[in-house]
Protein backbone atom coordinates (compact mmCIF):
# COMPACT_ATOMS: atom_id res chain seq x y z
CA UNK A 1 0.00 0.00 0.00
CA UNK A 2 1.49 3.22 -0.96
CA UNK A 3 1.98 6.60 1.77
CA UNK A 4 -0.62 8.62 1.90
CA UNK A 5 1.16 11.90 0.47
CA UNK A 6 -0.47 15.23 2.29
CA UNK A 7 -2.43 17.67 0.31
CA UNK A 8 -3.11 21.11 0.21
CA UNK A 9 -6.88 22.25 0.60
CA UNK A 10 -8.56 25.68 0.60
CA UNK A 11 -11.22 25.82 2.85
CA UNK A 12 -14.19 28.48 3.64
CA UNK A 13 -15.18 28.60 6.77
CA UNK A 14 -17.86 30.61 8.07
CA UNK A 15 -19.45 31.39 11.59
CA UNK A 16 -21.09 33.49 14.02
CA UNK A 17 -20.53 37.71 13.75
CA UNK A 18 -19.44 39.60 17.20
CA UNK A 19 -21.99 40.25 19.25
CA UNK A 20 -24.51 42.71 18.02
CA UNK A 21 -23.90 41.92 14.26
CA UNK A 22 -26.12 40.31 11.88
CA UNK A 23 -24.70 37.60 9.59
CA UNK A 24 -22.00 35.68 9.02
CA UNK A 25 -18.38 36.11 8.79
CA UNK A 26 -16.27 34.23 6.46
CA UNK A 27 -12.47 33.18 6.57
CA UNK A 28 -10.47 31.35 3.95
CA UNK A 29 -7.90 29.45 5.14
CA UNK A 30 -5.18 27.00 3.68
CA UNK A 31 -4.24 23.98 5.51
CA UNK A 32 -2.42 20.47 4.16
CA UNK A 33 -3.70 17.66 5.49
CA UNK A 34 -4.02 13.70 4.09
CA UNK A 35 -7.77 13.78 3.67
CA UNK A 36 -10.64 16.03 3.67
CA UNK A 37 -11.64 15.26 7.44
CA UNK A 38 -8.04 15.99 8.74
CA UNK A 39 -8.39 19.22 6.38
CA UNK A 40 -11.33 19.80 7.96
CA UNK A 41 -10.43 19.64 11.17
CA UNK A 42 -6.99 21.70 10.83
CA UNK A 43 -8.95 24.59 9.11
CA UNK A 44 -11.61 24.76 11.91
CA UNK A 45 -8.67 25.29 14.02
CA UNK A 46 -7.21 28.44 12.08
CA UNK A 47 -10.60 30.34 12.88
CA UNK A 48 -9.93 33.34 14.00
CA UNK A 49 -13.47 34.51 14.35
CA UNK A 50 -15.74 34.27 16.92
CA UNK A 51 -17.49 31.29 17.98
CA UNK A 52 -17.43 27.92 16.81
CA UNK A 53 -16.96 27.89 12.95
CA UNK A 54 -18.21 25.22 10.30
CA UNK A 55 -16.98 24.89 6.90
CA UNK A 56 -18.98 26.26 4.35
CA UNK A 57 -16.71 24.63 1.57
CA UNK A 58 -13.38 22.92 1.13
CA UNK A 59 -11.37 22.03 -2.06
CA UNK A 60 -7.49 20.11 -2.61
CA UNK A 61 -5.77 22.38 -4.58
CA UNK A 62 -3.09 20.22 -6.78
CA UNK A 63 -2.71 22.58 -9.57
CA UNK A 64 -3.06 26.32 -10.27
CA UNK A 65 -3.67 28.02 -13.91
CA UNK A 66 -1.76 25.86 -15.44
CA UNK A 67 1.26 25.30 -12.27
CA UNK A 68 1.34 22.00 -10.14
CA UNK A 69 1.77 22.34 -6.28
CA UNK A 70 4.13 20.60 -4.86
CA UNK A 71 4.39 20.17 -0.90
CA UNK A 72 7.65 20.50 0.77
CA UNK A 73 8.04 19.90 4.20
CA UNK A 74 10.30 23.20 5.74
CA UNK A 75 9.55 22.99 9.10
CA UNK A 76 8.61 26.70 9.03
CA UNK A 77 4.72 27.92 9.92
CA UNK A 78 4.52 29.46 6.80
CA UNK A 79 2.79 32.83 8.17
CA UNK A 80 1.25 34.97 5.53
CA UNK A 81 0.00 38.60 4.63
CA UNK A 82 -3.83 39.26 3.42
CA UNK A 83 -3.47 42.82 1.27
CA UNK A 84 -6.94 44.14 2.14
CA UNK A 85 -6.37 47.09 -0.45
CA UNK A 86 -9.73 48.03 -2.14
CA UNK A 87 -9.29 47.87 -5.89
CA UNK A 88 -12.38 48.25 -7.95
Amino acid sequence: MLPVMPQLFVVFLGGDLAPGRIGEDHEVVLVVADDVKSARVAARAKWTGVGRPHVDAITPVSAVDGYRVDLTHTGESGDWAIDTSFEP
